[in-house]
């Protein structure tokens, strides 16, 4: 069942939420959330960037690495192609990305 906007929006506050404050916790990541827009930038200025996608209620993750896009499943965040969830991508992609180790708890 398709969430609706509302619930939509609501969850992803919540993850953007999540998100901002593991990050906040470095000391070598820089977080700024903006208007849904939560941009991750890593010691070198390479960025990872979060946001939603509200037509098709996912989240988009573009990275260095490439761009990903989640969809809400079973009560998590998965990968529309590898069904990977959008945590540990997210862990995986700043560890590569940023050289940092982030616990998303």
């Amino acid at each position: 069942m398709t969430m609706t906007e509302t619930e939509f929006h609501s969850a992803v506050d919540a993850v953007l939420a999540r998100i901002e404050n593991a990050v906040e916790a470095s000391d070598t990541l820089d977080v700024d959330l903006e208007a849904g827009i939560l941009t991750v930038t890593c010691p070198d200025g390479t960025k990872v960037i979060v946001n939603r996608q509200t037509p098709n209620r996912e989240i988009w993750v573009a990275a260095r690495s490439g761009g990903f896009h989640f969809t809400s499943r079973e009560g998590e965040w998965r990968d529309t192609r590898s069904g990977a969830e959008l945590f540990a991508s997210l862990a995986s992609i700043i560890a590569s990305q940023g050289g940092e180790s982030v616990a998303f708890g």
